[in-house]
């Protein structure tokens, strides 16, 4: 299988490694020089630490890394690769750009990796939008096992089909959504860390414990405080914003989610957020 991804930040990495160490051939596309010498530095050490808990042998993490090109423009991607996925940051304009880039290129199926814009309106940029999907995968991609397929009123059941098929075949679960703001995964997800910002604005407990209350009293692998610092807070404030321009003020951001974006505490890629980090993440953009 040859794929394309399109953003190097944290999920453009995390889709390239999903498809790497499934012996694809992957090109992966941002023009920032710098970012894509991140995103290999990320890349390597991803493939070490599977090598080092047993889950690849050392020729399977030497095979991915070989498998994985990197380049600064979609041209350069060869014609006619199988699928090709846009995961540059969340801003409709820049994925309008990016899209009728990638199709020129000639790809059999087309996924966009947005958490929530719509679809549709991101389709209405390409020719043949029926070939056109969202692939929304969970961060970080190498040990999440869902991706949530975003169907619009324009993606024919074939290309729904294809992107299962091609899902599955790297280990994936998905699910079917229709496309409507939020999509499924990002109104519950979001839903539950705005609830526990504002809990921790008001002093109903610290973040650990609000995390932890969710982690053994219900289940949940992480907390959702701990999540937004994965996810990063400024993906999780735009989204927020744009879910309460949708559904009203139930999704209105907490005061305290808006002061640390502003302050550049971003979660894990910049060192701080709800918790201590350390030192920033290797790849520190956002995708």
């Amino acid at each position: 299988m040859r794929v394309a991804v399109v953003g190097a930040g944290t999920m453009g990495v995390g889709i390239a490694h999903a498809f790497a160490t499934c012996s694809a051939q992957v090109w992966l596309v941002d023009p920032v020089p710098a970012q894509l010498d991140r995103a290999r530095a990320t890349l390597k050490s991803v493939l070490e630490r599977g090598v080092a808990r047993g889950r690849l042998t050392r020729d399977q993490a030497e095979s991915a890394a070989a498998g994985v090109t990197t380049v600064t423009d979609v041209s350069s991607v060869p014609p006619g690769v199988d699928l090709a996925i846009e995961a540059v940051p969340e801003n409709p304009d820049l994925k309008r750009r990016v899209l009728p880039a990638i199709e020129k290129r000639a790809p059999a199926l087309i996924g966009s990796n947005t958490s929530s814009l719509p679809i549709g309106g991101l389709a209405a940029s390409l020719d043949a939008p029926e070939r056109f999907i969202g692939t929304h995968f969970f961060n970080p991609v190498w040990a999440m096992k869902l991706v949530e397929l975003v169907v619009a009123e324009q993606t024919a059941p074939e290309t729904v089909a294809a992107a299962r098929t091609v899902m599955q075949s790297v280990g994936k679960e998905t699910i079917e959504v229709r496309d409507v703001p939020g999509f499924a995964t990002s109104r519950l997800g979001i839903a539950l860390g705005l609830e526990a910002i504002r809990m921790l604005e008001s002093g109903v407990a610290s973040a650990e414990d609000i995390d932890k209350a969710l982690v053994l009293g219900y289940g949940h692998p992480m907390g959702p405080l701990r999540l937004t610092d994965l996810v990063g807070l400024d993906i999780r404030l735009a989204v927020a914003r744009y879910l309460q321009s949708e559904y009203g003020e139930r999704f209105a951001p907490p005061e305290t989610l808006i002061r640390l974006v502003d302050e550049g505490n971003l979660g894990q890629k910049t060192g701080r957020g709800f918790y201590d980090w350390g030192e920033p993440a290797a790849s520190a953009s956002a995708g």
